[in-house]
């Protein structure tokens, strides 16, 4: 990785809407390390997909639901960009990797519970932290939340619930390390086209059908709809955006 370009680190880079984002964030002329949590394959096509539009990428693995690796992997991330640039330091933390979990609030159990806390809360909680001595002061981090943070479908009581308390989170963040220069904001897509929860949204015609129809453009979102957003909150002109949810949704029940 050249010092000179800046350098963004994404959880869950390796398919869906972290892809996107990855690649969105190479064509701003950012270097990437990206994480997957088990397609080995997929992230280093990602990679090579990088290093096509001509910038820096490396992959490495990581569960963002386990917190004692975390320590591990930072080690890891850090000797690399040590290696490659002269600085274990980056510019940009992207919490974007998560799993879904559809079921109604009556039948969640503690073991739903405490895997998806992991992920979507605690997960970020302290990969953030942990990155703060190697952020760069002036750097960017972004939460990726969902609009079913703001809107309510029955099934993702547990989950949507957890999206609001990262939302939350970021406010403190951006109060915090603002001595820092740094700025936290939340991108929260509304229900996207992937392979995310079994790819039930691109696939099953009827909830495809039923979003669209709650939704102002009149469709469902691709995951080329989001990382273009994710992107622009990593260049300058993005600079006095801070604390803030943006909502990439089409308009979701408006």
């Amino acid at each position: 990785m050249m010092a000179t370009s800046k350098i963004a680190l994404v959880t869950g880079g390796s398919r869906g809407l972290g892809r996107d984002m990855a690649l969105n964030l190479a064509k701003k002329g950012i270097d990437v390390v990206l994480t997957y949590h088990s397609n080995k394959e997929e992230a280093d096509k990602v990679v090579s997909q990088i290093e096509e539009a001509g910038q820096k990428a490396a992959a490495f693995q990581l569960d963002t639901g386990n917190i004692s690796s975390f320590d591990g992997f930072i080690k890891q991330v850090t000797e690399h960009l040590e290696e490659k640039t002269g600085s274990t330091n980056f510019d940009f933390l992207i919490n974007n990797a998560g799993t879904a979990l559809y079921a109604p609030f009556a039948e969640t159990t503690e073991e739903q519970f405490d895997t998806a806390l992991n992920i979507h809360y605690k997960g970020v909680f302290f990969l953030t932290q942990k990155s703060l001595p190697y952020l760069n002061d002036g750097g960017r981090i972004i939460n990726i939340s969902s609009g079913l943070a703001r809107f309510s479908f029955p099934g993702s009581s547990a989950y949507g619930s957890m999206k609001g308390a990262v939302e939350v989170l970021t406010r403190y963040l951006a109060k915090e390390l603002g001595p820092r220069r740094i700025a936290a904001n939340v991108v929260a897509p509304g229900a996207i086209e992937t392979d995310f929860g079994g790819g039930r949204t691109r696939d099953n015609k009827e909830i495809n059908a039923q979003i669209a129809s709650l939704t102002a453009l009149g469709r469902v979102g691709l995951p080329t709809d989001i990382g273009g957003v994710v992107a622009f909150l990593c260049t300058e002109e993005a600079g006095w955006i801070n604390g803030q949810r943006i909502e990439v949704s089409g308009g979701m029940n408006m």
